[in-house]
């Protein structure tokens, strides 16, 4: 199978994280932090020394890695513990599910009020569309680092400086940034990213990551065991226990932890490069086919994470993808959880096949998957 279906999962994994995320199974299934035996010891050190490495990546203190089931739990946590009754909140029109139904939500209950602010590929018309909304009850802005449909990267720099000159806290989906564009978050400014172990991370799938800036106060929406300050029956209120109630998920963590190893290596410049010249050939081979149907400009380095949405003669994208499926080439098709952006691209009615390659994807891959599609 040529995969070309990364932005949702990286396949494959490399070695060294299903070995680890393996040997966890068998060496690290006990409870860190719940006991004073030396397994429980030695997983609680294991566990920390991948929030290190998360810390370095990303930023942020080590003991506010937050470690989520994925990033869209992380995202939950951040905007629900953010925001009060009466505040507001301004997200971009390229949000995927995981930040606006979350936001919806909390408008449907009457507790906040939203706005959705436009991307545009020119950067000062797109810094202007989101300070025209600031009110002055304007708590929190989410925005994705990158679209996980167009690929169309966001000035998170710009936009952090928006939010520290107005006092409005800034939350990042960094499901397509974190391990494909390089960045530090903390460095930028950004008060909470949110991190999918699984994506850019190499990691298994069901790990994700909240990391927040020293000194800030969330609400919890989950409650529990944490192994500290049992006899109080209020949550801790320090990090990471605050937001880690109940059981971790030891190998999935583990597993991220080498994760994180395999992308350090590499370099995130070095997996960048590859991965936008890939999108980059293939999206020229696809400029010059007459029945492919493009809704972006080329992807280019740092601009835009290495996504091609695309459709195909009158197809719908679904018998595209499903085509390609036939043949061994996986795509994904349809509206990939993100209407909002589908809108802003007016491709809502027939949605995209979305491409995207990954570290291990090869020329040779590129060629048969534009050879293939040819012959549909």
């Amino acid at each position: 199978m040529i995969y070309l279906d990364n932005s949702a999962t990286t396949n494959p994994k490399p070695l060294s994280v299903i070995s680890c995320a393996s040997l966890a199974l068998k060496n690290f299934s006990y409870n860190s932090g719940r006991g004073g035996y030396k397994q429980s010891v030695n997983t609680s050190e294991k566990i920390y020394a991948v929030r290190e490495k998360a810390s370095a990546l990303l930023g942020y203190d080590a003991q506010n890695i937050i470690f989520t089931q994925n990033c869209t739990t992380a995202l939950n946590m951040a905007v629900k513990g953010l925001v009060k009754n009466g505040d507001h909140i301004l997200i971009s029109n390229l949000e995927h599910n995981a930040v606006s139904r979350p936001v919806d939500t909390l408008a449907k209950r009457g507790i906040i009020t939203y706005n959705i602010f436009e991307y545009d590929y020119d950067e000062d018309v797109l810094i202007h569309n989101i300070i025209s909304q600031i009110k002055p009850n304007t708590k929190l802005i989410v925005c994705t680092h990158a679209s996980n449909v167009f690929g169309c990267a966001f000035p998170i720099k710009r936009i952090a400086e928006i939010a520290q000159k107005n006092g409005i806290c800034f939350v990042v989906d960094a499901a397509q940034g974190a391990g494909v564009l390089e960045m530090n978050y903390a460095d930028a400014g950004v008060d909470i990213c949110c991190v999918a172990g699984h994506k850019g991370l190499y990691g298994p799938m069901a790990t994700g990551i909240m990391a927040m800036r020293d000194g800030l106060k969330l609400d919890t929406i989950i409650e529990g065991g944490t192994g500290s300050s049992s006899l109080n029956l209020e949550q801790p209120d320090f990090n990471p226990d605050r937001f880690e109630a109940g059981s971790l998920n030891n190998s999935g963590i583990i597993g991220l932890g080498a994760g994180i190893d395999f992308v350090s290596r590499k370099g995130i410049k070095n997996i960048h490069k590859h991965e936008i010249g890939i999108v980059a050939y293939i999206y020229d081979c696809l400029k010059k086919n007459p029945n492919a149907v493009l809704y972006t400009p080329s992807p280019t380095s740092f601009k835009s994470a290495p996504i091609i949405s695309f459709n195909y003669k009158d197809y719908s994208s679904e018998k595209t993808a499903n085509l390609l499926a036939a043949r061994g080439i996986a795509t994904r098709a349809g509206l990939h959880c993100a209407p909002l952006a589908h809108k802003a691209f007016g491709t809502e009615k027939r949605g995209t096949v979305r491409i995207s390659p990954s570290v291990f994807t090869t020329q040779n891959d590129c060629e048969i998957f534009l050879n293939t599609l040819k012959k549909l």
